[in-house]
C-alpha cells in the first residue's frame, strides 16, 4: 500500500537487547489510555498483534485519522513508539513498515488476556487478601505516582495511606514488579492474610475503591454500546476494544459477595462479549485492507 509522502525513518537493523532496555524503562506509560497514545496501543493490540505481520505507517494515518488524530500527530506518536522500544521499523523503498517489538508483543499479550478474560467480577476467591505495605518519600514524586497508578492498575485498593490490598493473591508479581518501578522494594512488605474479626468487611472495600464512580463508567459504556457507535467497522471495533481496556484497568474486578447487588459491570462484560463478536470480523477485514502490502 503506497504512502502519501516520503519518510524519514531511519534504515538499518534494529538492536534488540536495547529495545527491551527501552521498553522496560519506559513501560510505565504503555499501560495508559489516554491521548493519541492510548488508542495507539489499542490499535496495536487489536490489529496488529493477532496478526504479527508488520504494517505500514499509512494504514496507522489512516485508522487514527477516523478518530480525528492528524497525520503529523500520529507520525509523532509512531516515533516515540520506537525510540521506546515498542515498535522495529523496517524501510522498503520510501516507505516504512513496522514491526511490533519481542518485548512489546510480550505486553500485548499479556494484555489481551487480562482485557478479554475480564469479566468484572472474581469468579473464585478463597477468601485471602494480598496486602502490600508501601510508601514513597516526598522527594520520589515519579515513585509515589508509580505506586497509585500501577497498583490501581493491578486492582489493588488503597484503603489507608501506605496500604494496598487486593483479593487476586496471584498477583504478587506484578505487585513486586510496580514496587521495583516505584524505588520502594526494599523498605515495602507484602503479605497474604485473612479476615478474622473487627468491623465489616463492606466497610473496608468502600474505603478501598470508589465503587460508585467504577459503575458510573459502566453505566456510560451500556449505553454506549448497546446501539452501534460508528458505521465504521474498524472505528467501532476499536472504539469497543479501547473502552473496555479503560475499564479493565478502574474495576478492580471484586468477589461478587463484596459487590453490589445487580452489579452493572456484569452486565456489561456481557455486552462486550456480544458486539466484540459480532464488530470484529468486519473490523479485522477492514484493517487488513488498509494494511496489506501492495503489489
Amino acid at each position: 500500500m503506497s504512502e502519501p509522502r516520503d519518510e524519514t525513518t531511519p534504515a538499518g537493523p534494529f538492536d534488540d537487547a536495547a529495545a527491551e532496555e527501552r521498553f522496560v524503562l519506559s513501560r510505565r506509560y504503555a499501560a495508559g489510555t489516554g491521548g493519541v497514545r492510548g488508542l495507539l496501543i489499542t490499535v496495536l493490540g487489536n490489529h496488529v498483534r493477532p496478526t504479527g505481520r508488520p504494517a505500514p505507517t499509512s494504514a496507522f494515518v489512516d485508522a487514527l485519522g477516523r478518530f480525528g488524530v492528524k497525520e503529523e500527530a500520529c507520525r509523532q506518536a509512531l516515533a516515540r513508539a520506537s525510540a521506546d522500544g515498542w515498535l522495529m521499523p523496517e524501510r522498503e523503498g520510501r516507505y516504512t513498515w513496522w514491526h511490533l517489538s519481542p518485548a512489546f508483543t510480550q505486553f500485548l499479550n499479556l494484555g489481551a488476556e487480562r482485557i478479554f478474560g475480564f469479566t468484572a467480577t472474581q469468579p473464585e476467591w478463597d477468601g485471602r487478601w494480598l496486602v502490600v505495605l508501601a510508601r514513597a518519600a516526598e522527594t520520589n514524586r515519579a515513585g509515589r505516582h508509580l505506586l497509585r497508578t500501577r497498583l490501581r492498575w493491578a486492582g489493588f485498593g488503597n484503603p489507608a495511606p501506605g496500604v494496598w490490598v487486593s483479593t487476586h493473591t496471584d498477583r504478587v508479581g506484578e505487585a513486586e514488579f510496580v514496587l521495583d518501578e516505584a524505588g520502594v522494594r526494599e523498605e515495602a512488605q507484602v503479605f497474604l492474610s485473612e479476615y478474622l474479626a473487627g468491623g465489616e468487611v463492606s466497610t473496608l472495600v468502600r474505603q478501598a475503591w470508589d465503587l460508585d464512580e467504577v459503575a458510573r463508567q459502566y453505566e456510560v459504556f451500556l449505553a454506549e454500546f448497546a446501539r452501534t457507535p460508528s458505521n465504521d467497522p474498524l472505528v467501532r471495533l476499536t472504539q469497543l476494544v479501547h473502552a473496555w481496556r479503560r475499564l479493565a484497568l478502574v474495576d478492580p474486578a471484586l468477589p461478587a459477595k463484596l459487590l453490589p447487588p445487580e452489579w452493572s459491570g456484569a452486565r456489561a462484560a456481557k455486552l462486550f462479549r456480544r458486539q466484540h463478536a459480532r464488530w470484529e470480523p468486519d473490523g479485522t477485514r477492514e484493517w487488513e485492507r488498509i494494511s496489506r502490502r501492495s503489489g
